[in-house]
């Protein structure tokens, strides 16, 4: 896509999107974070499957793309569970920060297994992301959330290995058939998971379904699709520190939802990643000839 006005107004909305996602978790506390996890899969994957086998593509995807899909399915489903489950042992915005490391994870990652070279713009960004993580999280390690924290931070291993791979796969395949693999595969692995903990997939009070429906609708098929479309576009450690523009936003909306404090460590935190975005998209970096 050239013009990048359009291109970054599109990213705009999916981090809209997964911003409200941390909210909606826990505004559906009575429902296990392993169940919250199936849920949003299961439901985003009812939408795309069917759209993916109307298309027929599906069928023609390549047999060693295929098992890459599982895989990024299957780091997807870790993600969630290990971030869901951080949400329960530290604040909604120190929890999306922690995950939101993972730019690290994808910058050497890509570097080592992509061939994505890291510019300078880029590793100025990632390096004031950071910072500003570790302004807002110091408060919490303070406070004994460590727990949450470590969660949240294997969230973050987990979704560069999705993002890795993501990276690699949209150059050959359709956006509708990786996400309806990645998100099927991962939404068979939360469901035995939670078969095999026990854990309850229904008797939640009904408003917590609404907030599940809009999990799936919001962060999920609008915010993760447009993550996985921009793959298709930029470099995995762009797309990657894109998104860290996640946490500013769930910070907002935990203050106005639940009246979470936003200190100065978690406002000075939230500026300087904000500079670190800024840094990080004026290169231009968006690229042509990837599969719609």
């Amino acid at each position: 896509m050239k013009n990048r006005a359009l291109f970054y107004s599109i990213v705009a909305v999916g981090v809209v999107a997964v911003s409200s996602g941390g909210v909606l978790v826990r505004l559906a506390a009575d429902a296990s974070p392993l169940a919250v996890a199936a849920w949003r899969l299961v439901l985003a994957t009812v939408v795309l499957v069917p759209i993916a086998l109307f298309r027929g593509t599906l069928w023609n995807v390549k047999r060693s793309d295929l098992a890459l899909g599982f895989a990024s399915g299957a780091a997807l489903a870790l993600h969630f569970v290990l971030w869901i489950s951080s949400l329960g042992h530290t604040s909604v915005a120190s929890s999306v920060l922690f995950v939101s490391t993972h730019p690290v994870f994808v910058a050497l990652g890509g570097a080592l297994f992509l061939g994505e070279r890291v510019r300078r713009p880029l590793t100025v960004g990632i390096g004031l992301a950071l910072v500003g993580g570790a302004v807002v999280g110091w408060s919490d390690l303070a406070g004994g959330a460590w727990a949450g924290d470590l969660l949240a931070l294997g969230g973050g291993f987990f979704a560069s290995v999705y993002f890795l791979l993501g990276r690699r796969l949209r150059a050959d395949m359709a956006l509708v058939d990786y996400t309806a693999i990645t998100y099927g595969t991962a939404a068979v692995l939360t469901l035995v998971a939670c078969l095999a903990a026990r854990v309850p997939l229904v008797g939640f009070a009904p408003a917590s379904y609404v907030w599940l429906f809009l999990l799936a609708l919001g962060p999920q098929l609008i915010g993760h699709t447009t993550f996985n479309w921009a793959l298709g576009h930029l470099p995995a450690a762009k797309v990657s520190v894109l998104i860290l523009g996640e946490p500013v936003g769930a910070a907002i909306l935990a203050y106005l939802v639940f009246g979470e404090t936003l200190t100065w460590p978690r406002a000075l935190g939230a500026l300087i990643i904000l500079v670190g975005i800024y840094i990080s998209v004026r290169t231009k970096e968006v690229v042509d000839g990837s599969r719609s």
